[in-house]
């Protein structure tokens, strides 16, 4: 997946002759944060709304309120590993896309992205999410590949998670089974550290209870 292939055909830049009030505006329309900034076509940074509410006064032109915006962008030949980071490090919740020569071609959003996520990752296929902790140099993807299919299961997603100052990661995955109880037993027994298993028994029981305290709260 590209980023030319991610670019929302709904969120307009804005331009350097717009005000504060027309940038709050859009944002509030759009549910983002961010918005790219033209000047006579060309990209000049990105405008936040954390930015624009520290202004005394949002009437002025944007080039009159901001000397300077930050200027992160992805090319549109990213990949999508690539605009998972930029949306990582620079918090944003609109990223723009540049061609190779850098002329603007529009903006990726976050909540666009994370509909994309949701819907090819499998999250939305069946079963149950299964959470270990290693040393981040016994992390060996065949073998905990090997440990699931041993079981007559798939394994429909993975993600790994790591805290700077620790050489320990969480290795997250999602398991086309509803019951992990053989899985877990088989981790065990290669000695890896099991921190949490969302099966789907416990995920029904978990929306069962939350649909009891809606009920219960409508009734007050």
């Amino acid at each position: 997946m590209r980023a030319s292939e991610l670019i929302s055909e709904v969120i307009p830049p804005l331009v350097h002759t717009d005000s504060g009030e027309k940038a709050l505006l859009w944002m509030d329309e759009f549910q983002i944060n961010h918005l790219p900034v033209l000047k006579n076509g060309n990209f000049v940074g990105v405008l936040s709304e954390s930015e624009l509410l520290d202004q005394a006064e949002l009437a002025p032109h944007l080039d009159e309120l901001f000397q300077h915006l930050p200027r992160p962008f992805v090319f549109s030949d990213a990949h999508l590993f690539d605009i998972l980071q930029h949306f990582s490090l620079f918090k944003l919740t609109a990223l723009p896309v540049l061609d190779r020569q850098e002329q603007y071609l529009g903006v990726i959003s976050s909540q666009d992205l994370l509909q994309l996520l949701a819907q090819s990752t499998g999250v939305k296929e069946l079963g149950s999410v299964l959470v270990l902790e290693m040393d981040a140099n016994n992390y060996v993807l065949s073998q905990i590949a090997q440990i699931v299919e041993s079981n007559q299961a798939k394994i429909l997603n993975l993600f790994i998670n790591s805290e700077p100052d620790s050489t320990k990661i969480q290795v997250s995955l999602k398991i086309n089974q509803q019951n992990l109880s053989a899985i877990i037993r088989t981790f065990e027994r290669y000695d890896y550290q099991v921190l949490a298993s969302y099966q789907a028994e416990n995920q029904h029981n978990e929306l069962q209870e939350r649909y009891d305290e809606l009920m219960l709260y409508l009734n007050m």
